[in-house]
């Protein structure tokens, strides 16, 4: 049996192993260490690999492949005994297909070959073939001219259900059971949760700093800077929500100014602008206290509550890829590191009178 180690311990790390494999994981990789146990497996950084004689391959399942790569190189790794399952730019690594497929397994090879975009060797060979076989309509006979094989989708699950599903779930149900015709957003997704309150015919405006791409019945849109809201006068808005988009404020990610204190003059100016009374709904990402520059912010619960010291807390509860996790106590995740797979803190606000 193949010992592997598999360099990473998030999203990727975990599909791999669910989607199954042959061999003996006996050890996992970070780029950047942050715990020494991992599925009851101890946890290496680099410098601390045991010897190549103890291991048959690294299984890199890791999206920044780059990254890994380069310290491979500077840290003499062979090479041959990694199998990365993102391609990287310069060719490297295992590239013995027939040993690959046999320790990735079925499901697992099947994504490796979608990414770098072949097929060979894959159930799109055999399909293809008996397609052929048993296809009597010549209009619909395969043409290699217009080939387009999508091997990726055969064991996906049926869409995602992850953080971005519950937190959009969570506030549009609160939205919904306040009864309120008309309701302003600050750079939520429009292809997920604004859509939910656009069905429910109510009135949205919405708030970007970003151009919006095209015009939609029912909703009005507003390109302001959000750390200031100059457009929006004071006192004016009875509902109002901002969905992952407050923790990137002042980072430059998406065009706006560099400032460390952009999400916190935010803070401030929604309580402005927010009726007595009214109903605020944000999510960020919850946990150890950071910036992840240019990405985004991670704050403890406890530091947005202050933040937002004009209103008062209804509800705290968090969002994970798995589920929501309701009233969940402020510091239960100060000590969350996550790595790559954050935890939303939603919290439901409403405006002192």
């Amino acid at each position: 049996m193949k010992k592997l180690l598999l360099w990473g311990t998030g999203g990727v790390a975990r599909k791999f192993i669910e989607n199954g494999y042959s061999g003996e994981i006996t050890g996992f990789i970070e780029t950047k260490k942050s715990k020494t146990e991992f599925m009851d497996k101890p946890v290496y950084q680099v410098d601390e690999l045991p010897s190549s004689k103890q291991y048959d391959y690294i299984i890199v399942a890791n999206k920044s492949v780059e990254i890994v790569y380069k310290l491979c190189r500077e840290k003499k790794i062979d090479l041959k005994k990694c199998i990365f399952l993102f391609p990287v730019k310069t060719v490297c690594g295992n590239t013995d297909r027939e040993e690959i497929k046999d320790i990735l397994g079925e499901k697992n090879y099947t994504n490796y070959c979608a990414e770098l975009g072949e097929y060979q060797g894959t159930f799109f060979e055999q399909d293809l073939e008996k397609y052929q076989n048993l296809n009597k309509r010549k209009k619909f006979d395969i043409q290699k001219k217009y080939l387009w094989p999508v091997v990726s989708d055969k064991y996906a699950d049926a869409g995602k259900i992850e953080n971005y599903f519950w937190q959009d779930l969570w506030a549009a149900k609160l939205i919904a059971k306040s009864g309120v015709r008309k309701h302003f957003d600050i750079g939520s997704r429009i292809d997920g949760f604004i859509s939910h309150l656009l069905v429910m015919g109510l009135d949205v405006t919405m708030i970007d700093v970003r151009n919006f791409p095209k015009q939609v019945e029912g909703l009005r849109t507003i390109i302001d800077d959000a750390t200031a809201l100059k457009q929006i006068l004071d006192g004016s808005i009875g509902s109002l929500s901002a969905l992952c988009s407050l923790e990137h404020f002042g980072l430059g990610r998406y065009g706006d100014p560099i400032d460390p204190e952009g999400c916190f003059k935010c803070f401030m100016n929604i309580q402005k602008k927010m009726k007595p009374g009214g109903h605020l709904y944000i999510s960020v990402p919850v946990g150890k206290e950071r910036v992840e520059f240019n990405a985004h912010r991670i704050f403890y619960p406890a530091t947005v509550i202050d933040s937002f010291a004009d209103m008062k807390l209804v509800e705290f509860s968090c969002a994970t890829e798995t589920e929501i996790e309701y009233n969940v106590g402020i510091h239960k995740y100060d000590n969350d590191m996550h790595n790559g797979n954050h935890r939303f803190g939603l919290f439901h606000f409403k405006k002192t009178d």
